[in-house]
């Protein structure tokens, strides 16, 4: 039969770690819940980011998409690269 002094002793320890796994893992909820609005900020600045550079790729694409006379040159293709 284990010493239930044995036992006590380290499930008391086990339970000192996850309290101070809940602590850590609270603090961290509370920076992300300062950090949140932040980011959700950023998301609306981030989304014009991209429609901007998506502007100019697409009118590119369009004028790419029928090209002509010298323009209509292939790109040369990639050397292989060695180890």
């Amino acid at each position: 039969m284990k010493d239930i002094h044995e036992v006590l002793r380290r499930k008391q320890a086990k339970y000192a770690q996850l309290g101070k796994q809940i602590e850590a893992l609270q603090q961290a909820a509370e920076k992300l819940r300062e950090v949140a609005p932040l980011l959700a900020e950023n998301d609306d600045d981030d989304s014009t980011i991209l429609m901007e550079v998506e502007e100019p790729n697409s009118m590119a694409a369009k004028a790419g998409s029928a090209p002509s006379g010298p323009a209509a040159v292939k790109p040369a293709a990639r050397a292989p690269r060695w180890p």
